[in-house]
């Protein structure tokens, strides 16, 4: 991200707090209620947080697992191929002697 587009973002999340601010203190609620609201809102927001993170977390194993699995597969092929390439360098040696 260029440092513009930063600069943006943070212009953007400055102006995101004051309107919520804003939003806040001329709300037709009381401040009981605005407090149990925003609460609500944050216990809401800290669930949604936390379900994405897990689901995240994961993706991230699924991914990990599968790197392992292709790299498993590729160590197989090597070694595979090495084995080869020796056997063919006896039966060669063997044949010349």
């Amino acid at each position: 991200m260029s440092e513009n587009a930063g600069a943006r973002f943070s212009y953007f999340l400055v102006g995101l707090g004051i309107g919520a601010m804003i939003g806040i203190l001329f709300a037709p609620r009381t401040g009981k209620e605005t407090r149990e609201f925003l609460a609500e809102r944050t216990e809401e927001g800290r669930d949604a947080l936390l379900r994405k993170s897990r689901d995240v977390r994961e993706q991230a194993e699924e991914y990990v697992e599968r790197a392992k699995d292709v790299v498993r597969k590729q160590k197989d092929q090597i070694s595979s191929a090495i084995e080869a390439g020796k056997q063919a360098y006896r039966e060669e040696k063997s044949k010349a002697s």
